[in-house]
């Protein structure tokens, strides 16, 4: 799929799919110019949307955080910090890219389109957050929460409380301790981005055996990333 003409009839396409009208579109057109793009086009660095992903990424936490707040009352900090770590990273970001198709705007450089980065769900997460950054700056903290709400509420039914809440590293170390008298260990993969956007990819590991792959904006989530992809795996082994 070709680049696509960021048109005032595109932008108001965009802006249907996302259910928020902006003031100023110029910031939702930002949002959707990723990186690879600013060679080919002789951009400057500043019209990418990574300053963008950079305060979007802060307040989808602290949106997260406050819901979490008011929703769980019963909940201590470290069990909230646990619960924002398992919905605030590139994985869950990728998925609400997926259902509202954020990917099919993205502004990307020829190579980067073919290599299939349009349909990757860490170029959409970087994305929908720059999205969220756009929607903050135009609208406001509270149109953000609206938008936010429900791919929120959605991911907090799956996450579950099921008794005392814990982290996935907790539970990987828990299953893998019952298991197999072990624990995990993670090791750096990858690490990409300049120094004010990391992306961090972890791998979980026993022995030789890879457990789980994960990708965060810090190697924290990046690894509660991985802990999870494992202990899903490992819950899913079980049941068969």
């Amino acid at each position: 799929m070709p680049n696509l003409d960021l048109s005032a009839g595109v932008l108001r396409e965009v802006q249907d799919v996302l259910g928020v009208r902006f003031a100023d579109p110029t910031l939702l057109k930002q949002a959707l110019v990723h990186r690879s793009l600013i060679n080919e086009a002789e951009l400057d660095d500043a019209d990418c949307n990574e300053r963008l992903e950079f305060l979007g990424d802060a307040a989808l936490s602290l949106v997260t955080a406050q819901l979490l707040f008011e929703r769980y009352p019963d909940r201590a900090e470290g069990q909230l910090s646990h619960a924002r770590a398992s919905l605030v990273n590139l994985n869950t970001l990728g998925r609400f890219a997926r259902q509202i198709d954020v990917g099919k705007y993205l502004q990307l450089g020829r190579g980067e389109d073919r290599s299939g980065g349009r349909s990757r769900g860490t170029v959409a997460g970087r994305g929908f957050e720059a999205v969220l950054g756009a929607i903050y700056l135009d609208r406001g903290l509270a149109t953000l929460r609206d938008f936010l709400t429900p791919f929120i509420e959605a991911e907090l039914e799956a996450y579950g409380w099921g008794g005392p809440a814990k982290d996935f590293k907790s539970q990987l170390q828990e299953l893998l301790q019952a298991e197999r008298g072990g624990t995990p260990v993670y090791r750096v993969l990858a690490e990409s981005g300049p120094d004010h956007a990391k992306e961090f990819e972890m791998v979980a590991e026993i022995g030789a055996e890879r457990l789980g792959v994960g990708r965060g904006s810090s190697k924290q989530r990046a690894e509660q990333a991985a802990a999870q992809v494992a202990v899903e795996a490992l819950t899913a082994r079980k049941g068969d």
